[in-house]
């Protein structure tokens, strides 16, 4: 499969996959009225909104905690705050649908707005952090408290990752499907689903019995929800649990070199062909082991193309060589011949998507929530590693300037009252 070909055909499943996000939005890329001023233009960046097929020189201009205009020149009297982005990079706020973002719940969560400088991620999704035990903390101590928009998967293991580095399914009791669904459906604002961590570390001779406890919780909660199914060494025939995921599910670290046997003697897995072509998604989630880019490459010209880019971020992560925040992780995938567009959509209009709470999450148009990343391209050779420090050289890689989440930005210029929304 060719770069072209690969580029094309990701863009036509973003469309696809977005398409009940955008449709009905409304609105234009000039949505300003009169002389009425903006508490907030982000002025003479280059805007690229993957939503809209929109990629150049715009101001964007917020008002109210909305996406008010963009627009190819916005008076200067008409913004009381104004943020230059000549030069630089203006997207949505970055969606990042696998990260651990429960500190105080596990040993390895890391305060999301602590990640903010260097993510330029205004929407994570906790990927089982918090089980039905601890969820009540996610929400109260850590959600309610964030600037950074939260959501969550709820852990089918009753203590989610709190036992951490101990494997949270070594026993089966733990997998409550009663608990976990009634945790899923009394929290439909934050909570997509539930998580299970498929790795022989974790769920021991257990199997798949973790997974098919996590979709019997889905779907006793009558909520729809997905559920988001880890891979590492799984257990048993990768096959069958692979062909266990229904559509919508989500199938996380596919690129990984840690026994997960995605790519067998050159070839991928016919199961995970399979699987994307009933609707079964795939997320990269980078994280401490569980990218290689020999894999990633191998299955990706053999037509397993990420639908979502996320870096599974958490604190072993987070401190080594490989650096996977999601700029860093986007870079990987400029260097694997991805255009900016593609990476792009793949880390703001396709997950929000998939996490359908928000109307217009992930784009600029005209009335969606003023989350914004300011991302600076620097040009010139990169050396980028993986998960198993196999190094490539990238010819740029993406840097996290200032994030704007509601209308307010993360740092200058402060507003007055100050707002954090």
């Amino acid at each position: 499969m060719s770069n072209h070909s690969t580029r094309r055909d990701f863009l036509s499943r973003s469309g696809a996959l977005a398409g009940a996000l955008i449709l009905g939005a409304g609105g234009t890329a000039s949505g300003a009225q009169g002389d009425e001023p903006f508490d907030l233009v982000i002025r003479g960046g280059e805007v690229i909104d993957p939503s809209q097929g929109l990629r150049g020189i715009r101001d964007v201009g917020i008002r109210l905690g909305r996406i008010a205009a963009v627009e190819a020149d916005i008076a200067p009297p008409r913004a009381r705050q104004t943020i230059e982005a000549k030069g630089k990079l203006v997207t949505a706020g970055l969606v990042d649908l696998h990260t651990h973002v429960y500190p105080y719940g596990s040993a390895i969560g890391i305060p999301p707005d602590e990640l903010v400088p260097f993510s330029a991620t205004t929407t994570y999704v906790s990927a089982g952090d918090a089980g039905a035990n601890n969820f009540a903390g996610f929400k109260r101590l850590v959600a309610a408290q964030s600037r950074s928009r939260l959501f969550a998967f709820v852990h089918i293991s009753t203590i989610g990752l709190a036992g951490f580095p101990v494997g949270e399914l070594l026993n089966i009791d733990y997998a409550d499907v009663d608990a976990a669904a009634r945790t899923i459906a009394e929290n439909p604002d934050l909570v997509l689903g539930a998580k299970v961590r498929e790795t022989l570390a974790f769920v021991g001779n257990n199997g798949i019995e973790p997974l098919k406890r996590a979709i019997a919780a889905v779907e006793r909660s009558g909520t729809k929800g997905r559920v988001m199914c880890h891979i590492g060494n799984a257990p048993g025939d990768l096959s069958v649990l692979v062909d266990t995921l229904r559509p919508g599910d989500i199938l996380t670290h596919p690129y990984s070199s840690l026994g997960n046997n995605t790519v067998q003697g050159g070839r991928l897995l016919p199961a995970l062909l399979e699987a994307k072509k009933r609707g079964v998604i795939i997320d990269v989630g980078h994280g401490a082991g569980s990218f290689n880019f020999d894999i990633a490459e191998t299955a990706i010209q053999q037509g397993l193309v990420p639908d979502t880019i996320s870096s599974d971020v958490h604190v072993v992560a987070a401190n080594t060589p490989s650096k996977p925040y999601l700029p860093w992780v986007l870079s990987k995938f400029l260097a694997l011949g991805f255009s900016l567009e593609d990476v792009i959509a793949a880390a703001t209009v396709k997950p929000a998507a998939i996490i359908n709470r928000v109307p217009k999450l992930g784009t600029l148009q005209v009335g969606a929530p003023a989350d914004v990343a300011i991302l600076e391209l620097v040009e010139g050779p990169v050396e980028l590693l993986d998960t198993s420090n196999n190094s490539r050289t990238g010819k740029g890689y993406l840097k996290s300037v200032q994030t704007v989440r509601g209308g307010v930005p993360f740092g200058r210029p402060y507003t007055l009252p100050f707002s954090a929304n």
